[in-house]
């Protein structure tokens, strides 16, 4: 645990005295202590991906686990996404919980078919006699600098699919107890990380998580999403890599004036329309950021959503702030292409306070 000091009272023969603080941990080390406690409670838990056994994963997410519970339960595979997938279907239909780890978003694209013929359907197909509690870890989404295929938001595919849980934490209290309900659902779950948050910091106790997960006391989080920030005059609505912008939109928009809730999904599917009619019908109007191109996306399907709910609340259009529709681009222009705090602003200005 971290120490800072405080000033001693006055009169004091003590020049200074330690106080403890939380030690600050980064949302990497919330997803392996996820892992860890969870191999740990349970033996028919395996982690495997490529490189994410001895190396512990390109972003060491896996580390220390290979040496902690063998080789037989967190291994390296061959560079072969179908057969990472297809051979988690085989595991997990008999007794095991098998968590894969796709090294980065557009490399999962080979196992695809076996997550839309078999991972989603494979509970519907057996009438549900037989369940996949499989989670597929994807580090997705932008924000690194990553060259082509290492970078990508592909959500919209996998939201798009029938039976299969779709998650997205933004904060690291969240990647913890997110990836904890995922390992335990009986359900298929993508489980997408934004990479940019990897490094991202909050003071949290990972020991004190992991007894308020196993003591049944944690919030349900999947299907649930949260008010990240009050407000009163306008919603944005983010998930994932996107949240801390419209955070950092919302503070930049208190100093105009503006009172601005934001809303953090964290579960796309299950989506929580409870949570967000709330606010929009509250608030009366709305924006929705996300890094995705727009066009028929997961922004896309929650506009429609806020707006078949909520009209006669609305003061103006719902709309979006998104990725461009194009391919993602290379490193130096990301910048251009990704949600931004100035982007944000503008579609807030967009509608129409002077009605």
């Amino acid at each position: 645990m971290t120490q800072t000091t405080e000033a001693p009272p006055a009169g004091s023969p003590h020049r200074s005295r330690p106080v403890p603080v939380k030690a600050a941990s980064t949302f990497a080390q919330a997803l392996n202590a996820a892992l860890a406690d969870a191999m740990e409670a349970d033996p028919t838990v395996l982690m495997f991906g490529e490189d994410v056994g001895v190396l512990g994963g390109v972003f060491r997410i896996t580390d220390g686990l290979t040496a902690r519970f063998g080789e037989e339960r967190c291994f390296d595979t061959p560079l072969a996404e179908a057969g990472i997938v297809g051979m988690a279907v085989g595991m997990a239909m008999n007794g095991m919980r098998p968590v894969v780890e796709m090294q980065f978003d557009a490399f999962a694209y080979p196992a695809f078919e076996q997550v839309v013929s078999h991972v989603a359907k494979m509970r519907n197909r057996t009438r549900g006699a037989v369940h996949l509690p499989i989670v597929i870890r994807i580090p997705y989404a932008g924000g690194i600098g990553g060259v082509e295929h290492h970078c990508d938001s592909s959500e919209a595919y996998y939201a798009h699919t029938p039976g299969l849980t779709v998650l997205a934490p933004a904060t690291v209290r969240d990647a913890y107890f997110l990836l904890r309900e995922a390992i335990a659902s009986p359900d298929p779950v993508v489980f997408l990380e934004p990479k940019k948050l990897y490094w991202s910091r909050e003071d949290v106790d990972l020991a004190e998580l992991r007894r308020t997960f196993e003591d049944g006391q944690a919030p349900r989080r999947i299907g649930r999403a949260v008010v990240a920030r009050a407000g009163t005059d306008a919603t944005l609505i983010s998930y994932g890599p996107s949240v801390p912008t419209a955070l950092a939109a919302a503070a930049a928009a208190a100093e105009e004036g503006r009172s601005i809730e934001v809303i953090d999904l964290r579960s796309i599917v299950p989506f929580d329309d409870e949570t967000v009619c709330e606010s929009v019908r509250r608030t009366g109007r709305a924006v929705v950021v996300a890094e995705a191109p727009g066009f028929a996306s997961v922004a896309s399907e929650i506009v429609a959503r806020v707006q078949e709910r909520c009209f006669h609340s609305l003061a103006a259009p719902v709309l979006r702030v998104t990725g461009f529709d194009i391919p993602y681009p290379s490193p130096k222009l990301e910048h251009f292409y990704l949600p931004s705090v100035d982007r944000i602003l503008d579609a807030v200005d967009d509608l129409q306070w002077e009605d």
